[in-house]
């Protein structure tokens, strides 16, 4: 009787150690949202580290990634349309391209990339400074330490997801069209046409709240992480790893809800 009686308060406890760090995440992005829309936060001596932050999460990775997801468009691409050609569906070889590309791979790619690029090290370097006690220092000396230290870095992070999904997505739309058709300018209207079909409003806005999605969660879930864990669970597994299996788990649900979104 003991043991059934003492079942519900363990699970209720489990539970809410599995919620609660999932609502400080949504409080910070909340938070850190309104920072971000502020016009205060870019002002001053705001700037020139909101722009380092920029320049630090998108300059290293910007040219790497587009040139990687140009190959790798080239080559799936050429696979697509060799294999559309062989048997006979060669009208749908580039509507496949743009759907499996463009709409599902490059932006959870860029996801990915930057996470592990920048989002998770950032989240780590929030981590050491709150063990080290800095971040409590600077609130004492009056210092607003998100505003300083946390919005820049989220920022930075939601910036880079969002340049790299649309640079790779219009570098990938032109690989496609000159493999395709060559140089011809001829086909361009019916290559636009098909583009069109593809993108249509709901589509558009699901590929649009998909990649917001997809920046929102990195930019935001290993700085949370690092942020709102409780000491004892930053000091024996690292701030890293618990950002990274949350951070995937939201990666996972936001691409079943976009394909649900798309094909349901």
């Amino acid at each position: 009787m003991s043991m059934l009686s003492t079942w519900p308060g363990k699970f209720g406890r489990r539970a809410a150690g599995r919620f609660v760090p999932w609502w400080r995440m949504v409080q910070l992005g909340a938070l850190l949202t309104v920072l971000g829309l502020s016009p205060s936060s870019y002002r001053g001596p705001l700037r020139p580290v909101m722009a380092r932050h920029l320049v630090a999460a998108t300059a290293p990775v910007l040219w790497w990634f587009t040139l990687l997801s140009a190959l790798a468009g080239l080559v799936i691409t050429r696979i697509v349309l060799v294999t559309a050609q062989s048997y006979g569906l060669s009208q749908y070889a580039l509507e496949m391209v743009v759907r499996v590309l463009v709409l599902e791979l490059l932006p959870m790619t860029a996801a990915l990339f930057v996470a592990l690029r920048w989002a998770i090290p950032a989240g780590t370097a929030v981590a050491a400074m709150r063990r080290a006690g800095t971040l409590g220092a600077m609130r004492r000396a009056g210092i607003d330490a998100l505003r300083t230290e946390v919005l820049p870095r989220a920022v930075a992070g939601l910036f880079s997801v969002l340049l790299l999904a649309a640079v790779s997505g219009m570098v990938t739309l032109v690989l496609a069209y000159l493999l395709a058709h060559g140089f011809s300018p001829w086909a361009f209207e019916g290559y636009t046409r098909m583009v069109g079909r593809v993108f249509t409003p709901a589509v558009t806005l699901v590929f649009v709240i998909k990649t917001m999605a997809l920046a929102f969660a990195v930019s935001l879930i290993p700085i949370g992480s690092a942020l709102h864990d409780p000491e004892a669970a930053i000091g024996h597994a690292p701030a890293e790893l618990q950002g990274l299996v949350r951070l995937a788990a939201a990666i996972l649900l936001i691409e079943v809800a976009s394909l649900v979104g798309n094909y349901y």
